[in-house]
C-alpha cells in the first residue's frame, strides 16, 4: 500500500516535515499553453490589446504567482525563492502563447509546485486580459517538464 505523506495515522491532512532534509539546489520548469484565435494572437503580439502589454502583465502574474504559491495550495511549505525566469513565446503553427517557467530555491523542500503555479497564473491572466476578444481560448497542457536536487534527484518529462 502506498503511503501518502500528506495524510497522518488517522486519515487528516498534514503539512509534510521537511525539517530533518538537507537543503540543497532545487530547480523545476513546468511549461503551459494559450490557444487562441489568429486575430488575438495577432493584437497580443503587436500591441494593440486596449488593456495594455498583455505578455508584461503575464510575466508579473507568474512571478508574483511563484511566490504566493504556498497561500493557494494548503499543504506547500512557504519557500524564499531564489530565481523566477518565466518566458512567453508566440506559436504562429497554433496560434498561441507558449507559457515556459522556471524556479530555483535553495532549500529542504522542492520547487515543483511553484513553476507549476506559476505557468498556471500566466495563462488565467491572458485569459482574462483577453476574454473580451476571445471567450473561446484555451489553457491547456499545464505540465512539470523537470526537477532536481532533493533525495529523489533529476528528473526529465519523456518526450
Amino acid at each position: 500500500m502506498t503511503h501518502f505523506t500528506h495524510i497522518n495515522d488517522k486519515g487528516e491532512a498534514q503539512m509534510v516535515d521537511v525539517g530533518d532534509k538537507s537543503v540543497t539546489c532545487r530547480v523545476a520548469t513546468a511549461s503551459a499553453m494559450v490557444k487562441m484565435s489568429e486575430k488575438t494572437l495577432k493584437m497580443i503580439v503587436e500591441g494593440h490589446h486596449k488593456k495594455g502589454d498583455v505578455l508584461a502583465v503575464a510575466r508579473i502574474a507568474a512571478i508574483q504567482a511563484a511566490k504566493k504559491t504556498s497561500d493557494i495550495i494548503p499543504l506547500c511549505h512557504p519557500l524564499s525563492l531564489t530565481s523566477i525566469k518565466v518566458e512567453l513565446t508566440p506559436n504562429w503553427d497554433n496560434y498561441a502563447i507558449q507559457i515556459e517557467t522556471l524556479c530555483k530555491v535553495s532549500g529542504q523542500t522542492g520547487v515543483e509546485m511553484e513553476a507549476l503555479t506559476a505557468a498556471a497564473a500566466a495563462g488565467l491572466t491572458i485569459y482574462d486580459m483577453c476574454k473580451a476578444v476571445d471567450k473561446a481560448m484555451l489553457i491547456t497542457d499545464i505540465q512539470l517538464n523537470t526537477k532536481s536536487g532533493g533525495r529523489s534527484g533529476e528528473w526529465v518529462r519523456s518526450k
